[in-house]
């Protein structure tokens, strides 16, 4: 991804810079100690907040929004879902987007910034010049997705999370023996291109974008044991301990239900009502987003 000085870093931030803050409850961090934290370490870092945004009860800003108030940075504290939502929303703004981990996973913050806390980042832009990126991102028939896509029947282990985070003991040992039926007998998606895997599919597939194109990775098991070991790496979103075959890196990637069905879909890890055919391609972020990779 390439990076550059922000135009927002001139003369209407050197005199103070209007920050609107979007915060979700429901997401992994974001109780309200942590988020009074990071709106405390903003202001040290000469960043204010002017207005919250509560994620979902209040709507994402679009950019006709943000150009009304003469917001300069739009800072989004929540996981990958609520990230998804508020950078597709203000997509084609030309102000920018600081994305802080307040999730589980926090794959894009740990993109922009490595693996640190919100208030170390933020405490970045203090002696720091603001620095922003457009980094490469997966758009499909659904719109964009910041940093990955899973398709395929292990898509329902998503729902075991969400018991899982909702503390529902019952609803978890029921959706996690739904999971395991449906992950072996679900129907499969396979890579419609060429040297792309197993013809016969697999229970997941997933593609992560990177600088030179969409690395795909298709997720499988022969036996029960192996489906509940895969189960557990697919509910904490990684992928990499599940048994898989790399399946390349494309511009372009089309994915297939054989069995003609709606394929399952996550894309950033929210739930999209999947075809028997996607295809996925290689694209540009449409908003600048603050990264601090190169900041002391």
């Amino acid at each position: 991804m390439t990076q550059k000085d922000s135009p927002h870093a001139g003369s209407r931030l050197d005199a103070g810079p209007t920050v609107w803050f979007v915060c979700n409850a429901a997401s992994g961090s974001n109780d309200d100690a942590s988020v009074a934290q990071v709106m405390e370490a903003l202001g040290e870092a000469g960043f204010p907040v002017e207005r919250t945004i509560r994620f979902p009860d209040e709507e994402a800003p679009a950019p006709a929004v943000l150009d009304a108030a003469q917001v300069d940075l739009l800072v989004v504290f929540g996981g990958d879902g609520t990230t998804h939502s508020v950078v597709s929303a203000a997509s084609g703004w030309s102000g920018a987007v600081l994305v802080l981990p307040g999730g589980t996973m926090n794959m894009l913050p740990k993109r922009l910034h490595g693996d640190f806390p919100a208030v170390e980042i933020v405490a970045r832009l203090a002696t720091n010049p603001l620095q922003t990126t457009r980094p490469t991102v997966i758009a499909s028939r659904h719109g964009t997705g910041l940093t990955g896509v899973l398709a395929g029947p292990g898509t329902i282990w998503n729902e075991v999370r969400e018991a899982m985070r909702a503390a529902s003991i019952v609803d978890f040992v029921t959706t996690a023996r739904e999971a395991i039926a449906w992950s072996t007998n679900g129907p499969k998606v396979c890579c419609a291109e060429a040297d792309c895997g197993r013809e016969e599919g697999y229970s997941a597939i997933t593609v992560t974008p990177d600088t030179d194109g969409l690395e795909a990775n298709g997720y499988y098991a022969e036996s029960l044991a192996d489906y509940a070991g895969q189960g557990i790496a697919l509910l904490n979103r990684d992928f990499r301990d599940g048994p898989h075959d790399s399946l390349g890196k494309h511009a372009r990637l089309r994915l297939v239900c054989p069995d003609g069905e709606p394929m399952g879909l996550l894309i950033d890890g929210e739930p999209f009502d999947g075809a028997a055919e996607e295809e996925f391609y290689l694209a540009t972020c449409e908003v600048d987003l603050v990264t601090t990779r190169n900041a002391s």
